[in-house]
């Protein structure tokens, strides 16, 4: 088993800002998520672009890092290198504060319960969101993915196999591409102190 954190993306919604070096509580975003996912005891791959200044983030991290030459192309370019491998997959985006250990740990649990099923976060209010875990025969099928679309062909053809697992609140949604979505962020969490 595996855990997937696809981190080859530019923030071109973030007007100049790297989302994953932007800190929380003192840690860079990609950093927290990677040590929030250490928890599982699982090998832990982090996808970034060739000659990437984010590696700076993780480098000291037991962490397999991918470089992933055809990056422009999108999310898929970095599911497919991240996928190279056998074995069950969990796909943890790097920018989702909210995710817990708590709730990777709710993932795996289920993930040893449903081995054959998709299972897919979800908010409290039932929206699908992340991490999202494969089971080792559906690894394959990242080979085939294209464009910026992430792994919804997959969850697609495979629909009767999906499960849901619910998480707390917004963990499972909550993401921040863009500065106002840092900024709404930043503000509930100090509303919630």
């Amino acid at each position: 088993m595996d855990i997937l954190i696809p981190a080859a993306g530019r923030s071109s919604r973030m007007r100049g800002e790297d989302k994953l070096a932007l800190e929380i509580d003192g840690i860079p975003l990609l950093r927290r998520t990677v040590l929030t996912a250490q928890v599982m005891r699982m090998d832990i791959i982090v996808t970034l672009r060739v000659n990437d200044p984010r590696r700076a983030l993780i480098a000291d991290l037991d962490v397999e890092i991918r470089e992933v030459p055809d990056a422009d192309e999108g999310l898929a370019a970095s599911l497919r290198k991240g996928a190279e491998g056998a074995g069950a997959l969990m796909v943890l985006p790097a920018d989702m504060p909210d995710i817990t250990r708590h709730d990777l740990m709710t993932m795996r649990a289920q993930m040893h319960l449903h081995a054959t099923r998709i299972l897919r976060a979800c908010a409290s209010d039932g929206t699908p969101g992340h991490p999202v875990a494969f089971p080792a025969f559906l690894r394959p099928e990242f080979q085939a993915l294209r464009g910026d679309t992430g792994a919804r062909p997959i969850l697609q053809a495979h629909a009767e196999r999906v499960l849901d697992v619910l998480l707390p609140g917004h963990h499972a949604t909550t993401d921040l591409d863009t500065p106002e979505a840092w900024a709404a962020w930043r503000a509930s969490q100090s509303g919630a102190g």
